[in-house]
């Protein structure tokens, strides 16, 4: 039975980088982004709940999720951008379960990939958390240029997660991403060596 590593951070911290090294090294990976996508996909029950809340005007001509529009209506407003995870949020966690027991017999070592990790409850079904950290004021230049975005439009997402820093004192692990990628990269391979092969 393989330790259950919960792998978390900020909206552009660097996750995918960390997530990489991991994959590299063939450890299977629960993507709660992938499974979030594939839960609201076209007749998948997810999708019509979300549908009945909102209205059909966030489908787009295909009767598919329009994600834009769906992402402006909930980046504006709180309350509706919780609904939205209330309405989902037993979708998500019942398919990441499953895919989480699914894995964890065929390998030492099983990423689960979440990045609302300690906002929605996960932490209680992984073994250990691991945060990958950026400060926020490195965490809002890097969105910024990465989505190009505005400042406020950048702060309004940061601002929608658990702030970076309490997500640092909750972890196991810290994954420290401000350097070079090629370092971070090292030090999760050496982190791998001590604790999975070692």
């Amino acid at each position: 039975m393989g330790m259950v590593l919960g792998l978390t951070g900020g909206i552009a911290t660097g996750k995918s980088t960390v997530v990489s090294v991991f994959r590299s090294l063939n450890f299977p990976i629960v993507d709660a982004d992938i499974i979030a996508r594939e839960i609201v996909e076209v007749g998948k029950p997810a999708l019509k709940k979300v549908v009945a809340v909102f209205g059909s005007e966030i489908l787009n001509r295909e009767g598919a999720l329009n994600r834009k529009k769906l992402g402006e209506i909930i980046f504006s407003d709180e309350k509706r951008r919780k609904k939205l995870n209330e309405v989902l949020s037993p979708f998500l966690k019942e398919a990441i379960l499953t895919e989480i027991n699914d894995k964890k017999d065929q390998a030492p070592l099983v990423i689960v990939d979440i990045p609302l990790l300690y906002e929605g409850g996960y932490d209680v079904f992984v073994d250990k958390v691991a945060v990958v950290y950026v400060p926020e004021e490195i965490q809002l230049v890097r969105l910024m240029k990465r989505d190009n975005l505005s400042e406020e439009q950048a702060q309004l997402r940061i601002d929608s997660q658990l702030p970076i820093e309490e997500k640092k004192q909750k972890a196991n692990i810290i994954f420290d991403n401000q350097n070079s990628i090629l370092e971070t990269k090292n030090n999760v391979q050496k982190w791998v060596t001590k604790n999975i092969f070692g």
